[in-house]
């Protein structure tokens, strides 16, 4: 049976470490520790905070959602800026920014975005061949 954990934060920076804290508890709640789930939570750090510094629509949330099918994660972040779809940048040596999306191509085994209806989503798929994970009978 799939698993799955999704939750909205306010679209603010102080609200970015408890976006990681629950990825990481999830991700430990299904088993999936170790070098995966710091990488997960790593791009959810960054694709999170990538929504709420370049969303431009109002008092908005960002929506974070988790799913475990089979043999597949997948991370989804999304916020209500649908028109502003993320593109890689090449950041040179000075810049401080700029390698969130660099960081998501060499850490997920394939990523994206997607337009949807009233927002756009970022998402990032890790192949669980070899890990152990569990969904939790409560699920």
């Amino acid at each position: 049976m799939p698993a799955s954990e999704s939750f909205r934060i306010p679209k603010h920076r102080r609200h970015v470490p408890a976006a990681r804290q629950r990825v990481r508890k999830t991700l430990a709640d299904w088993g999936i520790t170790d070098e995966l789930a710091d990488a997960v939570t790593l791009l959810a750090n960054e694709l999170v905070t990538n929504a709420v510094t370049h969303c431009r629509v109002s008092h908005s949330q960002v929506k974070v959602e988790l799913s475990l099918d089979g043999r597949e994660l997948v991370l989804e972040v999304s916020d209500p800026d649908r028109d502003r779809l993320p593109r890689p940048h090449d950041s040179t040596p000075d810049e401080e920014g700029g390698r969130g999306l660099a960081l998501v191509a060499a850490l997920a085994d394939n990523w994206g975005c997607r337009q949807e209806p009233y927002a756009k989503c970022v998402w990032a798929r890790f192949d669980l061949e070899g890990v152990q994970a569990h969904v939790p009978a409560t699920l």
